[in-house]
């Protein structure tokens, strides 16, 4: 793994969000938490609560350490019908050798390709207060329900829901493809884990994942 971040682009809150990309996550295999046990009786709100909603996309693997950005990119874009080439995102993204620069840069190319319905959104402090987490919990159900797959520029390391660590120390982006139990638990789509693909983690995790830095909605 040989990440590397370039911090570029003043969003409207007027902070950098920064970039990166990383090949090759570090996984080891862990025991599977126990699930809770259901409920005796389930109310319309609870039925609601518990839905769940993973969008169908083209999960393709990024082919370097540094098209994370793309290839995450790409994966949102085919959920829209967009069929186009982890070189041709990279080019529109100005990807190079140092990466992505920012969730502006996957903002914009999102918007040029579908229309204009992505917005970038921050989450300034090193980890998410409550209302950031709530906010990114509207913004993935607000955006799977529409059928846009939310691209997320992250750092450091988290824990899927079966356990399984997935690190990113120099950053890296990564596709929001779907939620259950209410926006409680996201469906990560991860470029730089085909052995995986695809894998679910607590919101606040994704958050926290997402902090000091800045995701596509």
């Amino acid at each position: 793994m040989n990440p590397i971040v370039q911090k570029s682009g003043l969003s409207v809150a007027g902070l950098l969000v920064a970039g990166g990309c990383a090949l090759g996550p570090a996984v080891a295999a862990q025991a599977a938490p126990a699930a809770p046990a259901a409920p005796a009786q389930t109310s319309t709100s609870q039925t609601q609560r518990s839905a769940e909603r993973i969008l169908g996309v083209d999960y393709q693997a990024q082919p370097n350490f540094y098209y994370c950005g793309p290839a995450a990119t790409r994966i949102a874009l085919s959920a829209q019908g967009k069929a186009l080439s982890q070189d041709e995102v990279a080019k529109l993204l100005g990807t190079t050798e140092a990466g992505t620069p920012s969730a502006l840069d996957t903002t914009r190319v999102l918007n040029e390709l579908t229309g204009g319905k992505y917005r970038t959104t921050e989450i300034r402090d090193s980890v998410a207060r409550p209302d950031q987490v709530e906010q990114l919990r509207r913004d993935v159900l607000a955006a799977v329900d529409a059928g846009r797959p939310v691209v997320a520029n992250i750092k450091g390391t988290t824990v899927d829901t079966d356990g399984n660590p997935h690190s990113y120390e120099g950053g890296h982006y990564l596709t929001l493809v779907g939620y259950r139990d209410g926006g409680d638990t996201i469906r990560v789509a991860d470029p730089a884990d085909p052995a995986l693909g695809e894998y679910w983690v607590s919101l606040p995790k994704v958050a926290n994942w997402i902090a000091e830095r800045g995701y596509s909605s």
